[in-house]
């Protein structure tokens, strides 16, 4: 059985693989080599070597016939429009004999992109042409990139002013006693021996910057709802990231000395209740972005911190075990009672006010918990309301040392001599050994689980597992 192709003679031509020309005929192709074009290209498109070109192939005697007696063969040269001229048979014949191409019968008629290829000669073996870029493209492009070049200049003349320049701009000037920022006296300071309390406060830089590097593997871009918790003198300086049940009321009253102008002399004199109006201290989260940028690189940055499970326990013991808390009682202990206690009374769903801190370790670890509302500051981590691995803190300051810590931050500000970091009651506080008896009750389980819930927080603060813990 014959294939359906069938021999070149027997084959009718393929019209919309071959561009005829005026005054060729293919059926009677002139001698010599060039009669074989047409049935060599099509041998080599069917084949594979010259697919994809999506052009026709034209064969024509374009050079005249050479001298009688000269002993040339005839060099019909077949003018092919494809990937190669060299290709074409006859090309090479007509090279040997010195005869150049010349532009075939019907030339005009052809398409720009095989008239230019016809004009410039082969192209490297297996490469198709490229298409012709139009000019309106190329000017797109040229607009699009010196678009996006001038808005990166605006971009960083806007975010890397130097310190100077900005405080001519945005009007800064230091109160201390030196006239320098806290942060230089921070940092003047350290390139001098330093003393054993600089020493453990760059040692708590060093261990809190190789945590994050360790356990933060993509670092985000602040929101304004992550500077809420920081504090602002503009006065001297300072930025003090507050940490409910860590010393964080005796602090801002510190602050409205510091930022009140003469208006407050001791921090005691500053009734609790007062110290906590949104309105008496400024937060980061209200300024403008440069305005910001400024301040986290211009100021003391600094946070008071507390070992985890002790800070959880006095936050309990003050949200849930005071009668005066009654807005506690209602916003969180209805709905602690009425989830994780069992058959609770009609007095209990009502008030609230006698939430058992097993109850309360179960509406932590509930899931459903931070997906209906975020954490209530009080017990959140302290790694979510300061951001310590996205904002660098020159001062970590422990409740553990605080009289020691909070002199050493005051001397960096160069605060008058009369101010005072209050000093804390020793009655109510909550002890490592009270925390102890509060996690009796709690199984090794939901230990575990509450661990790893404030697992971060003991690892950046350096925090020991407490020793009361069963987690085995």
């Amino acid at each position: 059985m014959q294939r359906a192709g069938g021999d070149a003679a027997s084959r009718p031509p393929k019209r919309a693989r071959r561009a005829r020309l005026p005054g060729w005929d293919p059926s009677h192709p002139p001698d010599g080599e060039q009669g074989l074009c047409p049935k060599r290209l099509r041998g080599r498109e069917r084949g594979g070597g010259l697919q994809g070109a999506g052009l026709a192939q034209v064969c024509a005697p374009v050079l005249p016939p050479p001298p009688a007696g000269s002993g040339l063969v005839q060099p019909g040269v077949c003018v092919c429009v494809w990937r190669e001229a060299s290709l074409c048979p006859g090309a090479a014949a007509a090279r040997r004999a010195g005869l150049g191409f010349q532009r075939p019968p019907g030339h005009a008629q052809l398409q720009p992109r095989q008239q230019k290829q016809l004009a410039g000669g082969p192209l490297p073996r297996g490469e198709p042409p490229r298409p012709r870029m139009r000019k309106s493209r190329v000017q797109r492009m040229v607009l699009a990139t010196s678009l996006g070049s001038f808005l990166l200049v605006i971009f960083y003349f806007q975010s890397s002013l130097n310190p100077a320049a900005e405080d001519r701009i945005l009007g800064t000037s230091w109160h201390g006693k030196s006239g320098r920022s806290p942060l230089q006296a921070l940092y003047d300071s350290d390139q001098f021996e330093q003393s054993s309390l600089q020493a453990t406060h760059q040692q708590r830089r060093d261990l809190l910057s190789s945590v994050c590097s360790r356990y933060t593997r993509k670092r985000r871009l602040l929101t304004r709802d992550d500077l809420r918790h920081l504090v602002v003198d503009d006065v001297h300086g300072l930025l003090y990231c507050y940490v409910p049940k860590v010393a964080c009321t005796n602090w801002k009253r510190v602050m409205m000395v510091l930022t009140g102008q003469g208006k407050y002399r001791d921090p005691l004199e500053i009734p609790a209740n007062e110290a906590h109006v949104s309105s008496n201290l400024r937060t980061l989260s209200e300024y403008s972005t440069p305005e910001i940028n400024h301040r986290l690189r211009n100021y003391l940055k600094f946070i008071f911190v507390r070992e985890p499970f002790e800070r959880l326990v006095s936050a309990y013991r003050n949200k849930f075990t005071r009668r005066y808390n009654t807005a506690f009682h209602k916003r969180y202990g209805t709905k602690i009672i009425r989830r994780h206690r069992q058959e609770p009374s009609n007095q209990a769903l009502e008030r609230g006010d006698d939430v058992r801190f097993q109850e309360f370790v179960y509406y932590l670890l509930d899931p459903r918990t931070q997906v209906e509302e975020p954490f209530n500051e009080h017990w959140e981590r302290v790694h979510s309301l300061c951001h310590p691995c996205i904002i660098h803190y020159d001062v970590v300051g422990k409740y553990e040392t605080l009289a020691e810590d909070a002199n050493y931050v005051l001397q960096l500000v160069g605060a008058d001599a009369s101010v005072k970091f209050p000093s804390s009651s020793k009655t109510t506080r909550t002890t490592d050994d009270m925390t102890a008896q509060f996690f009796e009750d709690i199984s090794p389980f939901y230990q575990r689980r509450l661990f790893n819930l404030y697992k971060m927080d003991y690892l950046l603060f350096n925090y020991s597992i407490p020793s009361y813990l069963r987690l085995r």
